[in-house]
């Protein structure tokens, strides 16, 4: 009788294990489900966001956006966080992206980030830019040396061509060391397949072409 009873108890223990573990499953796939789509619409918002300011330009100008000069309008120093940035683009690789200011965990979920205090596009010095490995940025994975990387802000396109990559610690914040030329380092977790929170980080750099 006493072996009944417990066969029971152990059957319906395993039976709300289950239960919880679908559950537990259920939450996890939609709280993936609802990050998917929100990072679609927010993309979709900043891109029509995107267009609608270069359409203005256009009207303004009356030409199409061209290869930013040293004599382009600069994007505010001021840039609050969550101002659109412009566009990244890695044509070989399938990147185009928005770009943001900032690098909270929110910002990231949704687009890629600006990291403050490095320089902004047209300006002498280090554009800082980072991304989710296992998102946006997961194509760097494949990223090769003379690559080229177009970041389009709306007063102008600048063009990069990756020189380097390298896997850095996450203390190691030299590789945003400003310098005398116009640099853009995009910044990601790494290994691109490791589960949890990385240990390294990947570091693409590129140089400007004028």
């Amino acid at each position: 009788m006493r072996l009944r009873v417990s066969q029971t108890v152990a059957k319906g223990i395993l039976r709300w294990a289950q239960r919880g573990l679908f559950a537990v499953a259920a939450l996890m796939l939609g709280y993936c489900g609802f990050v998917v789509l929100d990072a679609w619409i927010f993309q979709n918002h900043e891109d029509g966001e995107f267009e609608r300011l270069l359409a203005e330009h256009q009207a303004a100008t009356g030409q199409k956006l061209q290869a930013a000069s040293a004599a382009s309008p600069k994007i505010s120093p001021q840039a609050v966080m969550g101002a659109l940035i412009g566009r990244i683009e890695i044509p070989r690789v399938g990147i185009s992206v928005m770009v943001v200011e900032g690098v909270g965990g929110k910002t990231l979920r949704r687009a890629v980030g600006h990291i403050p205090g490095t320089s902004l596009p047209g300006d002498p010095g280090n554009v800082g830019i980072s991304g989710h490995r296992d998102t946006f940025f997961r194509p760097l994975r494949n990223i090769r040396e003379n690559d080229i990387i177009t970041l389009t802000t709306p007063f102008g396109t600048y063009r990069y061509r990756v020189v380097s990559t390298k896997i850095v610690t996450p203390h190691d914040v030299a590789v945003l060391d400003p310098g005398a030329n116009e640099i853009l380092t995009l910044v990601t977790c790494y290994p691109f397949y490791f589960v949890g929170a990385a240990p390294d980080r990947f570091i693409v750099r590129a140089e400007r072409v004028t």
